[in-house]
């Protein structure tokens, strides 16, 4: 059994954040939880490198497209070392004017968070990884319904 990380609030309300900086598509919300140097690998498989990068590559991709919209559902925050967590969730995204998720979006994001003194956290590295599931549709039509159900009835 795996007891909770003793920081697991703050490392889920990182998470939350950074979900909620890509939402309202502000380049600079998003980097503002990561830590100098930190990582962030998208979806399409791209690399940004650092704070200051990642702000301005994510400014640069709201500026350019519409960008769908995260709810996620956090499944573990682990300890890995002292000062350095795992954070795994799943998450799907909603289309640009849609109302509904695309399930080909869903997702596996994986976080590790490293604590740069005094209980601030920071992301030091964030993937998300297609959760396309090919030899098992129902945990994606699991997922779907799970997402839908955290939806705030219009």
């Amino acid at each position: 059994m795996t007891s909770a990380h003793p920081q697991d609030a703050r490392i889920r309300a990182l998470y939350a954040s950074l979900l909620d900086g890509w939402n309202r598509r502000s380049g600079a919300a998003v980097a503002a939880g990561f830590a100098d140097d930190g990582d962030i690998i998208g979806f399409d498989g791209s690399h940004h490198h650092g704070r200051l990068a990642i702000a301005a590559d994510l400014r640069q991709v709201f500026g350019s497209h519409q960008t769908a919209a995260y709810v996620g559902v956090v499944r573990a925050v682990r300890q890995i070392a002292d000062g350095v967590a795992l954070l795994l969730a799943h998450a799907g995204m909603i289309p640009a004017g849609g109302n509904d998720f695309d399930p080909d979006l869903h997702t596996v994001h994986s976080m590790v968070a490293v604590d740069e003194g005094g209980g601030r956290w920071r992301i030091s590295l964030f993937q998300s990884t297609p959760a396309a599931w090919h030899q098992h549709p129902e945990a994606r039509d699991a997922l779907t319904a799970e997402l839908r159900g955290l939806l705030t009835p219009q």
